[in-house]
């Protein structure tokens, strides 16, 4: 009865928020297993072997009596609560904010991020489709005397949520940062065999959620290799009165990248920006020399670009919002969070590049040298802002996800941008163009995510 009363009050939360919102408060997303995915060709084409038959679950069920029996452990009752804290996909997603704060090698932060996540989602998806084909129940369910550490999920048991997540996620990882192969590996093993401990699943969901994850995980890569981001650039700085001066421009071949919604990285390139001798550029060049920065406007811009600022506050105001909300519930839900943040920024990335490198327009202290920038300057062209276009999409895609709290993920992509002129690194003209370019993209993700069949 517990679990019950705590899930139907959750789905009332959730059906305050449409994006979060399930249609059976009976069980958990009986159809996300046919829910669009993002690299995989559907979750019916990665659909796991048929769980072991009657006999074999009863030598499974004697076998998880004796293993979960363990729970009394300290150590092992705190690994099952570290890997209850959310949904399977919360825990990756924590590790990689916590990899980005501490500065630590993660290759590129936003390619990490979205195939990650969307690794996590497309293996969620298919573990959905998995668990309601089969609609094998619940250890518990079959032997009540079997002791559960955490409340009994309302979802199938097989294959493990959990183990597809996790292998999915380390898959991927491993990839990225090969020289940490093997510990990953390991942590995703932990948060599959967290669902034996706690006694919600059999040994076998775990096994075929750690086949289906690294088979997922698998593709995902393979879409990583072929991506371009490994490319070498060879062109030359153009030269010219209103061009950035610079040598070795960062992220010059994301132009070349592979999105995943855009049909190509100039879908919405800002248009062409006015000379830097017009009387536009000269006024917002002067304001940017004489804006008035105070200890707020100094701080703000300086967490701005702090590793928080750059990459991790969406994930964290998502994970503070779906706490809130109890979306832990719903795995297959916050994984769409997820993916749907990770891919919108991913190809946004690639189209704010397109439009810099398309202009390679010159930053405000290289058109005025009275300028003196707040902290160094990023080693590219200004136009246009890529904090504006990446805090405007990833703001756009929290409003979406989260309507509620609509105007405060709007509020704080807008200060994410503003930020960028009190600090003396550009001007109006790139916070415009990125906030239009991060909103377009925004739109076109929103329009995508409304009929991936999660309505």
């Amino acid at each position: 009865m517990k679990i019950q009363t705590r899930y139907c009050a959750a789905a009332v939360v959730f059906c305050l928020a449409p994006a979060l919102c399930q249609t059976n408060p009976g069980q958990v997303e009986p159809n996300a297993g046919n829910w669009k995915t993002w690299v995989i060709s559907s979750g019916k084409d990665y659909r796991v072997p048929p769980p072991p038959d009657a006999a074999a679950t009863q030598s499974e069920l004697s076998w998880l009596k004796d293993y979960s029996a363990q729970q009394s452990n300290p150590d092992i009752a705190l690994q099952i609560r570290r890997w209850d804290a959310g949904a399977p996909a919360y825990r990756w997603i924590d590790w990689l904010n916590d990899r980005v704060l501490a500065e630590q090698p993660l290759g590129l932060s936003p390619r990490a991020y979205a195939y990650v996540s969307i690794a996590m989602h497309d293996a969620t998806v298919a573990a959905w489709e998995s668990k309601y084909f089969y609609n094998r129940s619940r250890p518990s369910e079959v032997d009540p005397s079997i002791k559960t550490a955490v409340s009994v999920p309302r979802s199938p048991s097989y294959p493990s949520e959990h183990a597809a997540a996790a292998a999915a996620a380390a898959t991927v990882l491993a990839y990225i940062l090969p020289g940490e192969a093997q510990s990953l590996l390991a942590l995703a093993e932990e948060a599959g065999r967290s669902r034996l401990l706690a006694g919600v699943q059999y040994p076998s969901d775990y096994t075929a959620g750690m086949e289906l994850g690294r088979r997922i995980g698998e593709q995902v890569v393979a879409r990583a290799r072929a991506d371009g981001s490994d490319a070498v650039w060879t062109g030359t700085v153009p030269t010219g009165p209103c061009n950035w001066v610079g040598t070795n421009p960062g992220n010059v071949t994301a132009v070349n990248w592979k999105p995943f919604l855009l049909a190509s990285a100039n879908e919405f390139r800002p248009p062409v920006p006015p000379a830097c001798t017009s009387a536009q550029v000269q006024a917002e060049t002067e304001a940017v020399r004489t804006f008035p920065r105070t200890f707020q406007t100094n701080y703000k811009s300086f967490y701005w670009q702090s590793p928080d600022g750059l990459q991790v506050w969406p994930y964290r105001l998502a994970n503070l919002w779906m706490a809130e909300d109890h979306a832990e519930l719903s795995p297959p839900r916050v994984a769409r969070v997820y993916a749907l943040l990770s891919a919108a920024m991913w190809d946004t990335f690639i189209a704010s590049q397109d439009g810099k490198f398309a202009y390679w327009y010159l930053r405000p202290h290289m058109l005025d040298s009275r300028i003196t920038p707040l902290f160094p300057v990023p080693n590219f062209p200004s136009y246009p802002s890529n904090h504006s276009s990446f805090s405007a999409v990833r703001s756009e895609m929290l409003a979406y996800l989260f309507p509620q709290r609509e105007t405060l993920a709007r509020a704080t992509g807008k200060e994410a941008g503003d930020s960028r002129i009190w600090a003396g690194i550009h001007y109006e003209i790139d916070n415009v163009s990125g906030v239009n370019l991060g909103r377009a993209i925004a739109q076109k993700f929103i329009e995508w995510a409304n009929r991936d069949g999660s309505q």
